[in-house]
């Protein structure tokens, strides 16, 4: 097996990293100033200036998928695309762009537009593109997703209350979301609606995808919501309320009842873009623990000299290495094979980098001592962000029951009475198609 990148993977992850070294990391103080100024949900003037370098550069809309993979360009032209990066082409990137914030969305790639445009690019119609995919596309607005509910155990999908129903040309949307991402920037135009369209039919065929644009009437931001006590602005998180809003029946997404078919194309890649994101967060973690355990002294010799750091150390690079194979495998299937015969690498990828990443940053705290728990370092906001991730995109739970329920399934005793009753159990819940949950938190998908 060959590891090296090919010539192409190495073209983009480079070209990434440089404009990250060279236009985003000497910038880091000029952010956290004028994020700190001010209004809190605003628009980073430093980020628009680089957006602009990134844009000529080329370097933008990295993650959008290649051309064959939209279900409506035979008779479109190709406007709506990106650079066409492969999944496996833009991990490499996208492990670049999450050792910093900010990086993603200098690149026109952060969460949850990302996955809201895949969803705009595979299954919207030429109408919805051009209101809403072009401008996401252009960077001039942002975007929300909402799916996840207050009052239901939503990491069981089928579980959301939201009601959409059908009044002559117009859908009427009544419920509750939280963790609705995005929603507090001043830029947030439209949001992604998941609720049920008909409780009556077949339990994954109830549910359906429907655009809202933020200012229709009815539709009430209810309260922030933070995370450890961050607020993550601009973007935020919030709680919203729909009461009786009414929306164009040409809002609806590809069809009524086809609610869960979109959430798979979206959350597959959105969880891998997730987990290469999370790869670079643990680097840089590993990098700041290393560079202070080389600067302090205790105890009459240099703190990486005592051995538990030499351990901690070395199994922080194990970790991330494995990790990162893992997840490059994940990528390249979904490539090959696609998303549904990928799911359980995209599990386990999901299950393992948040973990990963938490326990090394949980280290390079420890090595900062007192400053690690202070923001001086970055760390203390890295550490609460991956741990909504172990929630956000489906907790690790319902991936691990997945990926159980393949392992049982490939591995079932042979012809019986009882066997058979355990393989028809294991067998459907591996093989039904619907495993899948929104999770606690609709952070950043």
């Amino acid at each position: 097996m060959d590891f090296e990148p090919t010539e192409r993977q190495a073209y983009w992850r480079d070209r990434v990293r440089d404009f990250i070294e060279t236009h985003v990391r000497p910038n880091m103080d000029t952010y956290k100033a004028q994020d700190a100024e001010g209004d809190r949900w605003k628009v980073i003037q430093i980020i628009e200036d680089k957006k602009k370098l990134a844009k000529e550069a080329g370097l933008w809309n990295l993650f959008m998928p290649p051309r064959n993979d939209s279900h409506h360009h035979v008779d479109e032209t190709f406007e709506f695309d990106g650079p066409g990066l492969t999944n496996l082409e833009y991990a490499l990137c996208a492990e670049e762009m999450g050792r910093l914030g900010w990086a993603s969305e200098v690149f026109n790639c952060s969460a949850p537009d990302t996955g809201n445009m895949e969803v705009f690019h595979r299954y919207g119609t030429r109408e919805q593109k051009e209101e809403w995919l072009r401008p996401l596309m252009n960077g001039e607005i942002r975007s929300a997703f909402l799916m996840t509910e207050p009052y239901t155990a939503s990491s069981d999908a089928t579980n959301i209350e939201t009601r959409i129903e059908r009044d002559g040309d117009h859908y009427v949307i009544n419920g509750r979301k939280w963790w609705s991402s995005g929603l507090g920037d001043p830029r947030c135009k439209i949001a992604i609606v998941m609720g049920k369209t008909n409780p009556k039919a077949q339990r994954h065929a109830q549910q359906s995808q429907v655009l809202m644009p933020i200012d229709t009437p009815g539709v009430t931001i209810l309260r922030h919501l933070p995370v450890f006590g961050y607020d993550d602005a601009p973007h935020g998180h919030m709680e919203v309320e729909m009461k009786d809003v009414r929306v164009p029946v040409t809002n609806m997404l590809l069809g009524e009842g086809r609610g869960f078919e979109i959430a798979q194309g979206r959350l597959g890649p959105g969880r891998i873009h997730h987990c290469m994101r999370t790869i670079g967060v643990a680097e840089e973690a590993l990098a700041k623990m290393c560079r202070r355990l080389q600067e302090r002294e205790a105890f009459g010799k240099p703190v990486y000299k005592h051995s538990v750091w030499e351990e901690r150390v070395a199994r922080a690079r194990i970790d991330i290495d494995m990790t990162r194979l893992l997840c490059l495998k994940a990528a390249d299937m979904m490539d090959k094979v696609g998303n549904k015969a990928a799911k359980q690498e995209i599990a386990m990828i999901k299950v393992q980098a948040p973990n990963m990443a938490l326990k090394i940053i949980d280290d390079a705290i420890q090595a900062h001592g007192g400053g690690g728990v202070s923001e001086d370092y970055g760390l203390a906001s890295a550490y609460a962000h991956q741990r909504t991730l172990r929630l956000a995109d489906g907790p690790d739970e319902v991936h691990a029951r997945s990926i159980a329920h393949m392992e049982f399934a490939k591995h079932a005793p042979r012809p019986g009475p009882t066997a058979n009753a355990l393989r028809g159990n294991h067998g459907r819940a591996a093989n039904d198609g619907q495993s899948f949950s929104s999770g606690d938190m609709g952070v950043a998908r």
